[in-house]
């Protein structure tokens, strides 16, 4: 089962497969893995002790930051979240970031960034859409159509907590439709990075 595993040069914690999107282009569709890693379908979510010893098996001084992101959404598991990175800031200055698709607050069903802002350095989140009616084709959520304003809420939040906040679109999308992002993205004051699917 894996935990930790290494992507270029950062180190990734996978803490669960649950996610309430079902994106079209989501490589948990096509692959197992990521990289180099063995499969990131997890047989049982990790306690916060079993995560702690993985971290005791890697060098960390070979990892420019460290990333939640795995086969699920992470913040499904928030408090484990806030848990580990605090473990995480006692043993390492490494910088500590969130990918997240955004709709931490419907699944909790409260405002969460503010839960994170003494942890968490950063947050990327997948943003896949510039509008609503794309962004629910895109990215299928199973909270409907009040999932995009609910992200927007949410980036609005983290740009309160924290110095960096990304949002990432798929090049799935046409070009017009990523210049959209963009522009919406600028308004936020929100840096936008475009992913290459493949």
């Amino acid at each position: 089962m894996t935990i930790l595993y290494d992507y270029k040069e950062s180190l990734y914690v996978n803490i669960t497969n649950q996610c309430p999107c079902s994106c079209v282009f989501c490589i948990r569709k096509e692959t197992d893995h990521v990289g180099n890693s063995d499969s990131l379908w997890l047989n049982h979510e990790p306690t916060v002790e079993e995560v702690k010893e993985e971290f005791k098996k890697f060098n960390l001084e070979k990892y420019d930051e460290i990333v939640f992101c795995g086969y699920g959404e992470p913040l499904v598991r928030i408090n484990e979240v806030i848990e580990i990175a605090k473990y995480i800031r006692s043993i390492s200055d490494l910088k500590i970031r969130i990918n997240t698709n955004g709709l931490s607050d419907l699944i909790h069903n409260k405002k969460t960034a503010m839960l994170l802002k003494d942890n968490i350095d950063s947050v990327s989140i997948s943003l896949n859409a510039p509008n609503k009616t794309k962004y629910n084709e895109v990215t299928r959520p199973k909270f409907g159509e009040k999932s995009f304003d609910a992200l927007l809420d949410f980036a609005a939040d983290c740009k309160e907590y924290f110095e960096e906040v990304n949002f990432s679109v798929v090049d799935e999308i046409s070009s017009e439709e990523i210049e959209e992002a963009r522009k919406l993205a600028d308004k936020m004051n929100i840096v936008l990075r475009v992913r290459h699917k493949n």
